[in-house]
């Protein structure tokens, strides 16, 4: 069994919750070597791991992988660094800034024949997954109306000091709505044009902190992706309206909050129970049916997985770079329509 051995840039949450775990839940991965600027979180966790001040210091012969999840700010230049030091590397979202920065690296990683790719997890959450099924399924008809929400309730600023900077690559938009733009695309394809209300309601803000992203097609389907900080009660995560039928789930998946209880991802540790299921509101052979349906399990591990296949077996990246420069492109659209008020042709 080929082992892959990572070299870590960043320690944070992103790192500990939503990429660390499932390294552990899959033997052919492995940390040797992290980068924190000055503390020493990952020696109690990595003790094994070689723990350096540098990122210069990851790119190393026994290092086959770099896993970028420092401040949005330092993806581009990281990034490229470890490309041009032929290295594969992953990098969280959102990848860089602009479109033409993401085609930047993407064009860097065919140079060198390595691989690029972005942590897009939550294409694995169950709502997704369930859509997919369903479409598939033909259950919902053509689809006319979506709506994907992530909304949540936070007083104050956010505690991570970089995303309340206000410059290029942060703010809600970036990320929040990088997940729920990506995954429009993912599940619908890219639009013909766009139209957002982006703004900043918290006292002090600098970086947005609240977004109202419509996206329109050519044939009549329009998108609505909603991120907020003030909702104490949140709306459903997801709305799909079909001319067959509907679909509506509140939450788009339980891997977050397992993962941040400390729970590995091993076994059955994310079945969902009744509780957490979605409503579907169709009809089959002739008769109308209103009832809660068990989701696609979420599978965050996947991303990994098929890694792992590209990397041993050439197969192709779920998370395709280009693909995910188009997604940078609708946010730099969306800055621009927000701007202007008016909307964009895409």
């Amino acid at each position: 069994m080929k082992k892959i051995n990572i070299g870590l840039a960043g320690f944070g949450m992103s790192a500990q919750v939503f990429h660390l775990p499932f390294w552990r839940a899959d033997g052919r991965f492995e940390v040797v070597k992290v980068f924190e600027r000055s503390s020493d979180k990952a020696k109690s966790v990595l003790p094994e791991a070689e723990i350096v001040r540098s990122f210069d210091s990851l790119l190393t012969d026994d290092v086959d992988l770099i896993v970028i999840t420092t401040p949005n700010q330092t993806h581009f230049e990281l990034g490229k660094a470890a490309l041009s030091a032929g290295k594969h590397v992953v990098v969280e979202k959102p990848l860089c800034a602009t479109a033409e920065e993401a085609l930047i690296l993407a064009d860097l990683a065919d140079k060198q024949g390595v691989l690029l790719t972005v942590y897009q997890n939550r294409r694995w959450d169950s709502a997704p997954l369930t859509a997919k099924k369903l479409l598939s399924d033909g259950l919902l008809g053509e689809i006319v109306d979506a709506e994907f929400r992530f909304e949540r309730y936070a007083v104050g600023l956010n505690k991570k000091r970089w995303k309340e900077t206000g410059g290029a690559g942060v703010g809600l938009v970036y990320d929040l709505g990088s997940h729920l733009l990506d995954m429009a695309v993912d599940l619908l394809g890219m639009p013909s044009e766009i139209y957002a209300d982006i703004r900043h309601q918290h006292e002090g803000a600098l970086s947005d902190d609240n977004f109202d992203i419509a996206l329109y097609y050519s044939d009549g389907l329009k998108v609505s992706l909603i991120g907020t900080k003030y909702a104490r009660e949140p709306l459903p995560f997801m709305t799909l309206h079909g001319k067959k039928g509907s679909y509506i789930k509140q939450d788009a998946d339980n891997q977050e909050a397992l993962l941040v209880s400390g729970m590995l991802p091993e076994g059955d540790w994310n079945v969902e129970t009744p509780q957490e299921w979605g409503v579907l509101h169709t009809e089959i052979d002739g008769q109308v049916m209103r009832q809660t349906i068990p989701g696609e399990r979420g599978d965050y591990g996947a991303f990994y997985r098929n890694l792992y296949a590209a990397f041993t077996e050439g197969g192709p990246l779920a998370v395709n770079v280009r693909q995910v420069a188009q997604v940078l492109g609708l946010i730099e659209k969306a800055y621009e329509s927000a701007q202007t008020g008016r909307r964009i042709k895409v």
